[in-house]
């Protein structure tokens, strides 16, 4: 049986309740890491907890809001005292209201920006906190095909991942002679249940939404939680330990 990738890495994952993030923290701990959920959702967060187990593989949930910069600190405090190191971080959670330029009010870009991007920073202070006292380790943060200019009704979204490519950038500089690396892994258009739930509340069902997506992309239908899943073990890996600052693209060919 080959060597499991990720044996005995502590990887915390915000918002791992969901979608890429569950689907992440599951395959992390067939690999043999000990995984960290952050995320709201108990129920769904102990849930996974006991699936990561029956691996063969440690797991926690914290309750973490990430509203509260106070809870972004709590979700590595915990991480370290429980499992004494930090190895990775992937920065799943956030958010994606409809926010055009012209319309969007201060309420919903505070939100987008705090989830988005000010979550993230206060993350990853934590996390440089805790990979320089373990000799390094690799942040991935959570990119979109929107930071690059975005549709018409993501204005604060695609400028939420905008400025996360520009962190991811600062990281990797800024960090690299620690050994603590940063990269930006673009995800495409997913049927996560956020997105479904959005469109739902569009007037558009989840098959609507796949036919007219698979009519857009160039590849011919949404990425799926699956297709990210080899490409984060990579970059948790020592397999990846001379890449950083790298835009990592899965997107079904969409450049928007």
């Amino acid at each position: 049986m080959s060597e499991k990738r990720l044996k005995d890495k502590v990887i915390v994952i915000s918002g791992g309740t969901k979608g890429v993030g569950r689907a992440v923290a599951e395959v992390c701990g067939q690999e043999g890491a000990k995984v960290v959920i952050g995320g709201r959702d108990e129920k769904a967060g102990k849930k996974i907890v006991k699936n990561i187990k029956t691996y063969g593989s440690e797991a926690i949930f914290v309750h973490t809001d990430l509203l509260k910069v106070e809870d972004c600190k709590k979700l590595f405090d915990v991480t370290y005292e429980t499992l004494g190191k930090v190895d990775g971080f992937f920065n799943y959670a956030g958010v994606t209201p409809v926010s055009p330029l012209d319309t969007c009010d201060e309420e919903t870009f505070d939100w987008v920006m705090d989830v988005n991007f000010k979550a993230a920073f206060f993350c990853c202070q934590q996390a440089v906190k805790y990979m320089r006292m373990n000799g390094g380790g690799s942040i991935v943060l959570t990119g979109s095909a929107h930071a690059w200019g975005g549709q018409k009704d993501r204005a604060a979204y695609a400028c939420s991942k905008g400025v996360l490519r520009i962190l991811m950038e600062h990281i990797a500089h800024q960090y690299s002679s620690e050994m603590i690396r940063c990269n930006y892994l673009t995800l495409g258009w997913t049927p996560t249940e956020g997105e479904v739930a959005l469109r739902i509340s569009l007037g558009e069902s989840e098959a609507e939404l796949r036919q007219r997506a698979a009519e857009v992309l160039p590849m011919g239908r949404m990425c799926e939680r699956s297709d990210y899943v080899e490409a984060l073990v990579y970059l948790f890996s020592d397999a990846s330990s001379m890449m950083t600052g790298s835009t990592f693209r899965i997107t079904a060919g969409e450049y928007i």
